[in-house]
């Protein structure tokens, strides 16, 4: 064996026999970080150590029942498909402060209930630090066991003589193996610790759930190869401003990746909302100007959210558009579209959406129900209190259809709408503009 040197992206985890200040791949500067990698040597013959893995029907293994362990968590466990699979490697993502160790803390508290005992190893805070967090929050119940540790050796060691259940790592990037000589969070380091903890996992049938760290731009900490490596990556998303968390699914090898799970931030931790629709809407005032329901989809479950606008006269000579919880360059072609297509005069306002709740619609499904709220802001004319909007708008100004109608609607009328625009009662944003403020 010798060494050779290569040089990895912390990025997106590409590889690279020369330093370069831009790394060619995804563009990111000065992201090139040195990895040390042992080369073999060619020429003898390789034996083959240990046994010869089981070879089994396609067939056979189809006919057997995938084994999930439920967290009694309902919103948890919709996200990763019914329950955690045992052997599985999961990674939760999210901000700092977002919520993370505590809903791990929670599923601790449940998994150590229901199935036994749950090894939470910490690198990041000392054993009472985290059981006085748990006795908090009420979540100190069963076999769980806490140590704080961040050496991988160590970890696993510890792991093997308590035999848990579940693992909890908390977080990947400050754990780091004493076999590499760089520091913890560095590229060959997270990868070791992953590949061992995934062996660790397989090797045992014991779940083990990574907390990571995500950098400014809502990425995962480290190269992408952690989220290849993982059978699960989960996110933690929300506004450490509003109370509300939502948990989805990015990767699932053993489900879909549409679901996604309500939570609310209280004092006894993340609370499940049973109810979103009822949850966003709360507290939405009585005739408002420009505000407009939009009914969303996230995964297979139908939400009611409520989208403000404001438009005011442009002090400068270019006006100003903002939004919160809404894509900005969306906006810029809704505006658009308003100004050519449904004559209404929008160059000299400034026009600012943002959606209540610190919820963030990433469908174009929501189109319409933006347009109606800058419309109505403009018009100073409020919509109908039981009328909810869905459907795409083209740049020709159409109102395009969009999946799972019926669900929507369904989801609509039981929250007390009883009237709908979208593309299957209005071709054009400007004939659903005309009808609506009738």
């Amino acid at each position: 064996m010798k060494d050779k040197t290569i040089f990895t992206c912390e990025k997106c985890g590409s590889q690279s026999p020369r330093w370069a200040g831009q790394c060619s791949a995804c563009g990111e500067w000065n992201s090139m970080m040195e990895e040390k990698v042992e080369q073999k040597v060619f020429g003898k013959k390789e034996k083959v150590i240990g046994t010869v893995g089981d070879v089994k029907s396609a067939r056979e293994l189809i006919s057997t029942p995938l084994l999930r362990l439920k967290t009694k968590i309902d919103e948890a466990d919709r996200v990763l498909g019914g329950g955690i699979v045992p052997g599985s490697l999961i990674l939760l993502g999210g901000e700092p402060g977002i919520g993370k160790s505590t809903l791990t803390l929670q599923l601790a508290s449940q998994f150590a209930t229901e199935f036994g005992p749950v090894l939470l190893a910490s690198g990041e805070e000392s054993a009472e630090q985290i059981a006085l967090r748990a006795g908090r929050i009420g979540h100190a119940d069963g076999d769980l066991k806490i140590v704080g540790e961040n050496i991988l050796e160590n970890l696993i060691a510890a792991a093997e003589i308590e035999k848990p259940k579940l693992l909890i790592v908390d977080s990947v990037q400050v754990f780091s193996s004493l076999e590499l000589s760089s520091m913890p969070g560095s590229i060959p380091q997270i990868r070791i610790v992953t590949e061992r903890l995934l062996r660790f996992a397989k090797s045992t049938k014991t779940p083990v759930i990574l907390i990571g760290h995500v950098t400014k731009d809502g990425d995962l900490a480290g190269p992408r190869l952690l989220s290849h490596l993982v059978d699960v990556v989960l996110t933690l998303e929300g506004d450490a401003n509003y109370d509300f968390r939502l948990l989805r699914s990015v990767k699932n090898r053993f489900g879909a990746t549409s679901e996604v799970g309500v939570f609310e931030m209280k004092e006894a931790g993340l609370v499940e909302v049973k109810n979103p629709s009822a949850a966003f809407l709360e507290g939405r005032a009585e005739n408002p100007v420009g505000s407009c329901v939009a009914t969303t989809l996230e995964g297979t479950r139908p939400l009611l959210v409520e989208v403000q606008a404001l438009t005011a006269p442009s002090v400068f000579g270019y006006p100003k558009r903002a939004a919160s919880g809404f894509d900005l360059n969306r906006l810029q072609l809704i505006i658009a579209v308003l100004q050519k297509h449904a004559r209404i005069k929008l160059d000299s306002s400034d026009v600012f959406v943002n959606v209540v709740g610190g919820f963030r619609l990433r469908e174009p499904a929501a189109d319409l129900a933006v347009a109606l709220a800058i419309a109505s802001s403009q018009k100073k004319i409020p919509l109908s209190t039981d009328l909810t909007a869905f459907g795409e708008i083209g740049l020709t100004g159409e109102i395009r259809s969009v999946s799972q109608i019926e669900k929507r609607k369904k989801e609509s009328q039981k929250m007390g709408f009883e009237k709908i625009a979208s593309g299957k009662e209005f071709r054009s944003v400007s004939e659903a503009i005309k009808k609506v403020f009738q």
